[in-house]
């Protein structure tokens, strides 16, 4: 069984955070705060939500589609999640949402961090530049 290489175990830890996320704050937004209703259905609350849910489908969809694009994606996924599980906090009631959120933030925001240090050819161990061939 060929082993893996940090980076696409990284990747598969945020994609598995992604969709977890994209389920748990859609199934709350659809079932607990639409049933709880007052703040919870306030519309800047409500939108956040489904745009968390959205934005972290979509972070998964270019991580699996090995998009050179997905850096940016995570990086815009992991604010959002923020401003969502803030939001939850906010609002209470919502542990699962929030969780999901901290997660998906923290690993986003390292897969954006990494696939910028690799671009740009730093070392993430020594923070060097790579020698370029002669």
């Amino acid at each position: 069984m060929p082993q893996q290489n940090p980076m696409d175990q990284d990747m598969q830890r945020c994609i598995e955070s992604c969709q977890d996320c994209h389920n748990i704050c859609l199934q709350t937004a659809m079932t607990v705060c639409l049933e709880a209703g007052d703040t919870h259905t306030q519309p800047e609350h409500f939108r956040l939500m489904v745009n968390c849910a959205e934005i972290c489908q979509t972070a998964a969809n270019f991580m699996l589609s090995a998009s050179a694009l997905h850096p940016q994606i995570c990086d815009v996924c992991a604010d959002t999640c923020d401003a969502c599980a803030q939001s939850c906090t906010e609002i209470g009631n919502m542990d699962d949402c929030v969780q999901a959120c901290q997660q998906c933030a923290d690993n986003c925001r390292q897969m954006a961090q990494s696939s910028h240090r690799m671009e740009t050819g730093i070392s993430s161990s020594t923070g060097a530049m790579p020698r370029q061939p002669h």
